[in-house]
């Protein structure tokens, strides 16, 4: 994969091929890139080492990859299908053969605590990325360009910043209606202000560097600029920002879910799990405990991942 210093060194060899003139100056800002670029592959070790050292992190870590991989194989997982029924057995408390117990359907809570672990990452991550794409689209055009775009762009977020997210995020989805694919928009677009703010400062503090001048210097295109050399190298606040998000987008369909205006059943949402099982919290707990302790367990995971990465790469906040 080429880097910033590989991009600038090449299409400094291409413009002296084609019988441009050469400037020392050019040779010392690309080799001042490659530099750059090689220091910038040690800092990513290094952030990678102060990670394992914080051992809270990794147990986050360490949560989020079993879930992950839950989630995929739900199917070998699960002792039951999500959509069995007992009617037999409704409300029925933790046993041998339900783990977890059952539903008010019948159904074990268990299985549908593991696929619904499926449901709740996908809202995160597909959340997540509908923000970081649209977010991070406005905010490096606002950061690169500034000026009247910057104002029109950033005053458009500090309207949407006014509106509580969950606000906004339940208003998207009373206008459009429930469903996987609603909520997944609503939660993405209400967040992203968010991205858009964390990119914009981002820009502002690169596009300035004299790699960016150098790119600039060789003809590369403003395109090109932002997402070769401006992008890549903010990505440390984005990752961050990205892992905390995960956690409130999943939190914000659970919520959706809780008050009925989230995914439908019966697909096994642990917001609408959590939901289904409140008329039963005397008479049988089990019913809203278990999902909601997956909902705690999940962004309690992603918090403490989140927190390790803020201080891996920027230990001056730890201080």
């Amino acid at each position: 994969m080429k880097t910033e210093a590989d991009n600038v060194v090449t299409a400094d060899v291409d413009e002296r091929q084609q019988g441009l003139p050469e400037s020392d100056a050019g040779r010392d800002t690309a080799m001042q890139v490659l530099t750059d670029t090689r220091r910038g592959r040690s800092q990513w070790a290094e952030v990678w080492r102060r990670l394992r050292r914080n051992w809270m992190a990794m147990f986050g870590l360490a949560i989020i990859i079993v879930i992950f991989f839950t989630a995929i194989f739900a199917e070998v997982i699960a002792p039951y299908d999500y959509r069995t029924q007992n009617l037999r057995r409704i409300a029925d408390p933790p046993s041998r053969e339900h783990l977890l117990g059952t539903d008010d359907l019948g159904r074990d809570i268990l299985s549908r605590i593991i696929y619904g672990a499926r449901v709740s990452l996908q809202v995160g991550f597909v959340a997540v990325s509908i923000s970081l794409i649209l977010g991070g689209t406005l905010g490096a055009l606002a950061g690169y360009y500034g000026g009247r775009l910057d104002n029109v762009v950033m005053r458009f977020m500090d309207v949407l910043l006014a509106i509580p997210s969950i606000l906004l995020a339940i208003a998207i989805v009373s206008a459009f209606g429930g469903g996987l694919v609603n909520v997944m928009v609503a939660v993405g677009i209400a967040t992203i202000p968010v991205y858009a703010r964390i990119v914009k400062a981002s820009v502002i503090s690169i596009k300035e560097q004299e790699y960016i001048e150098a790119a600039r210097a060789i003809g590369a295109t403003d395109l090109r600029i932002i997402l070769k050399h401006i992008l890549p190298n903010s990505m440390a606040p984005i990752i961050v920002q990205g892992t905390l998000g995960v956690a409130i987008a999943i939190l914000s369909a659970a919520g959706l879910s809780f008050i009925g205006l989230g995914i439908e059943p019966p697909t096994p949402e642990w917001g609408a799990m959590l939901s289904s099982g409140r008329h039963l919290i005397r008479r049988a707990p089990h019913v809203a405990t278990f999902p909601g302790v997956a909902i705690m367990i999940t962004i309690f995971a992603l918090n403490l991942l989140g927190d390790g990465l803020r201080d891996a790469l920027d230990p001056r906040l730890k201080q």
